[in-house]
C-alpha cells in the first residue's frame, strides 16, 4: 500500500462566520450570515433584512474564536496540525464592502492569528470569501448579480495579499463556488435575495460569472504580488450516481455531474466554459452578459490547485418515485447500499476515491480535500468524556479511500477535516450538529460556558497525523 506523501498537509477547516463570533466588535460590519436566524433539521433558517428582537442569531457569537484563538490553536497544535484552513471575514476588513477606508483592527486580528499559528509551525490556508460577504453589498447592490462586486472583491483580495504576503502561502478564492448553482446557495454564496419571479438559473449563472471573473483577477494579482503564492479553487463536490444501470439514469447522472461540478471546475482550472454549457444555457434561456475582455481574464487566472468538500453521495434517476435523502447543498435519491448520518446524509467513503480519481483525470493538477466530516449528536458522559467512535469510523473509512486514491496515482496534497472544533452549522444554524474533535459547551438556545474539551476522536486524529495516516 502506497503511503501518503511525507509532506502531506494534515489539518482541519473552519469558516469565520461559523465560529469567530464578535460579529459587531472592533469595527466589524454585519455579514450575510449575521442576518440569518437559527434553524434545525426540520425548520429552515430565516433571512431577516433587519435584525428581529425576539429571534436568535447563532453566528453572532459562534464559539467565540475571536477571544479564544490562542487556546484553540494550541489544541490544534496538540493534535499535530500541519495546516489550518480558515477564512477571513470580509466585513471585518471592509465593514460595508464598498468602504473607502479599511478597518485596521480587523487586519490586526488576523495578523495575530497567523503569528500564533506560526508559533506552532502550522501553515494557514486562507479562504478569501466563505459565505460571508458584507450584508451591505446585498442590501445596496443586490449581491453578486451586480458586476460592481468584482471591483470590491478585487480591492479586498489585494488588501489581503499585500498585508499577509509573508504570512500566508495557500489561498482559496471562494468557498464552494458551485453552491451558487443551486437555489439554496443564492443567498449564502452569491449574497442575493431572490424574488421568485426571475429566471433563477439565469440570474445565478450571471452572478456566478462575476465570481469567476473576480477569482481569475485575484489569482493573477496574487501571483504578481508574491510568485510563491499557491491559489486554488474550492467546490462542494456533489457526487451524483445513477440509481440503476438504466441508460437513462446513467445519462442523468452524467448531466448532473456536468452542471453541478464541471462548469465551475472547468472555468477555474481550464480558464473557459466547457462545451456542454452551450446546450445547457440555451435550454435554460441563460445569456451571460460578458465584457469584451472577460474570456481573456478567465484564461489568465487559472488556479494552481483544486480543493473540494466531500461529505456524501446521492443518486439520481429518470424514475423519480423513489425515497429521497438529504445532503450538502442538495439532496437526492436514497442509495440502498449506504447508511446515513443523523441528518440523513449518506455515508459513502468509496465515493471519495471515485471523486478523487474523477477530478484528477480531468484536471491533472494537485488536489486537496478541504472539508470532510460527520455531523452528529455528541453525548457528554458523567465523567466528562465524549466517546465519538462513530466519527472515528467515518473519518477512518474516508482516509483509507484517500490512501487508495494515492495508490491510484492521484496527486493528493492534503486533508483538512470539517471541522476540528464544534461550530455553528451553516445549513441549519445548529450547534447540536457537531463535527469537531474538540467539544464546545454551546447549545442551540445560545446557552453554554464555551468551555473546550477533547473528544475521543481528538486523540485518534493525533495518532493519524503522527503516523502520516498509517495508524487508523
Amino acid at each position: 500500500m502506497k503511503e501518503f506523501p511525507k509532506n502531506f498537509l494534515w489539518g482541519g477547516a473552519t469558516a469565520a462566520n461559523q465560529f469567530e463570533g464578535a460579529w459587531d466588535q472592533d469595527g466589524k460590519g454585519p455579514s450575510i450570515m449575521d442576518m440569518m436566524t437559527g434553524g434545525s433539521n426540520t425548520r429552515a433558517r430565516k433571512i431577516t433584512p433587519v435584525l428581529e428582537e425576539n429571534s436568535y442569531y447563532p453566528n453572532h457569537e459562534g464559539i467565540d474564536f475571536y477571544h479564544n484563538y490562542k487556546k484553540d490553536i494550541a489544541l490544534f497544535a496538540e493534535m499535530g496540525f500541519k495546516v489550518f484552513r480558515l477564512s477571513i471575514a470580509w466585513s471585518r476588513i471592509y465593514p460595508n464592502g464598498d468602504d473607502e477606508k479599511l478597518n485596521e483592527k480587523g487586519l490586526q486580528f488576523y495578523d495575530d492569528v497567523f503569528d500564533e499559528l506560526k508559533k506552532y509551525n502550522i501553515e494557514p490556508i486562507v479562504t478569501i470569501s466563505h459565505y460571508e460577504i458584507p450584508f451591505a453589498l446585498t442590501k445596496k447592490y443586490g449581491g453578486w448579480k451586480n458586476r460592481k462586486l468584482i471591483d470590491f472583491y478585487y480591492r479586498y483580495a489585494q488588501t489581503l495579499f499585500k498585508r499577509y504576503k509573508d504570512k500566508v502561502k495557500y489561498w482559496l478564492t471562494f468557498n464552494e463556488i458551485n453552491c451558487g448553482m443551486v437555489p439554496f446557495g443564492a443567498y449564502m454564496s452569491l449574497g442575493m435575495i431572490l424574488s421568485g419571479e426571475e429566471n433563477t438559473e439565469a440570474v445565478c449563472m450571471q452572478a456566478l460569472h462575476h465570481q469567476f471573473v473576480a477569482s481569475a483577477k485575484a489569482v493573477k494579482l496574487g501571483h504578481q504580488i508574491n510568485p510563491e503564492f499557491k491559489i486554488g479553487c474550492m467546490l462542494a463536490y456533489m457526487d451524483m450516481q445513477p440509481l440503476t444501470c438504466d441508460p437513462s439514469d446513467v445519462l442523468m447522472a452524467q448531466k448532473a455531474d456536468q452542471i453541478a461540478n464541471m462548469i465551475c471546475g472547468d472555468v477555474q482550472v481550464r480558464g473557459a466554459y466547457p462545451a456542454f454549457t452551450k446546450r445547457y444555457f440555451a435550454e435554460k434561456n441563460i445569456n451571460i452578459a460578458m465584457q469584451p475582455d472577460d474570456e481573456q481574464i478567465l484564461k489568465e487566472g487559472c488556479v494552481d490547485y483544486y480543493t473540494f468538500s466531500y461529505y456524501m453521495s446521492n443518486c439520481v434517476s429518470a424514475h423519480p418515485s423513489k425515497e429521497q435523502t438529504s445532503g450538502n447543498l442538495i439532496g437526492g435519491l436514497k442509495n440502498p447500499y449506504l447508511k446515513a448520518s443523523d441528518w440523513g446524509w449518506q455515508i459513502d467513503p468509496i465515493g471519495l476515491r471515485w471523486t478523487l480519481n474523477h477530478i484528477y483525470d480531468r484536471y491533472r493538477i494537485p488536489i486537496m480535500v478541504v472539508e470532510n466530516g460527520l455531523g452528529a449528536v455528541d453525548n457528554v458522559e458523567s465523567d466528562g468524556t465524549i466517546n465519538d467512535d462513530y466519527r472515528i469510523d467515518y473519518l477512518k473509512q474516508h482516509i483509507e479511500q484517500m490512501r487508495e486514491a494515492v495508490e491510484d496515482s492521484v496527486d493528493l496534497m492534503g486533508y483538512t477535516s470539517w471541522a476540528p472544533i464544534d461550530l455553528v452549522s451553516a445549513s441549519t444554524g445548529e450547534m447540536k450538529k457537531r463535527y469537531g474533535f474538540i467539544y464546545v459547551d454551546k447549545h442551540d438556545d445560545g446557552t453554554g460556558t464555551l468551555e473546550r474539551s477533547r473528544k475521543k476522536s481528538f486523540y485518534w486524529y493525533k495518532k493519524v497525523i503522527e503516523s502520516n495516516g498509517e495508524v487508523l
